[in-house]
């Protein structure tokens, strides 16, 4: 169980710290204009008895390096669907048709572009499968010291 706790605790780590990289990279990308070309909320079921779930769709268009190019990303990571309308409508509401926004592309591929920038909630939430690896270092070492008292702590 130790190893198992210390496994899934290390690829979750793992996964937060990759999010928070990504992430804290978008923030020192080139802020280009862009232009946003649609904007509109897509509400489904994802069940025929769930709630409604809510999410924006956004297609902006920029330029870097004398190409047009065109995304759908407002973040790195995309919000889930939301059961909340008017969470979602705020969101929406940031980016009305026709504006003009900034939008920060990644130098290195193009392609990749973003409205906003991620948070750093990732790396503020680390420390949670940290745990898990504490506590199966810990199963570990008291198995060890069971089997042989005159270990040190």
């Amino acid at each position: 169980m130790g190893v198992v706790l210390i496994a899934a605790g290390s690829f979750f780590a793992w996964r937060l710290w990759l999010s928070y990289q990504m992430t804290s990279a978008s923030r020192s990308w080139p802020e280009i204009p862009c232009l946003i070309e649609a904007s509109h909320i897509v509400s489904e079921r994802p069940t025929p008895t769930s709630a409604l779930a809510h999410e924006v769709k956004i297609r902006y268009r920029y330029e870097f390096g004398g190409v047009s190019r065109v995304s759908t990303r407002i973040r790195h990571v995309e919000a889930a669907p939301s059961a909340h309308l008017d969470k979602v409508q705020a969101v929406q509401q940031q980016f009305p048709p026709g504006t003009r926004q900034v939008c920060r592309v990644n130098p290195a591929d193009p392609v990749d572009s973003v409205l906003l920038p991620g948070t750093r909630a990732a790396l503020y939430s680390i420390w949670f499968p940290l745990l898990f690896v504490a506590g199966g270092v810990g199963m570990l070492v008291g198995i060890a010291r069971r089997r042989n008292p005159s270990l040190p702590l």
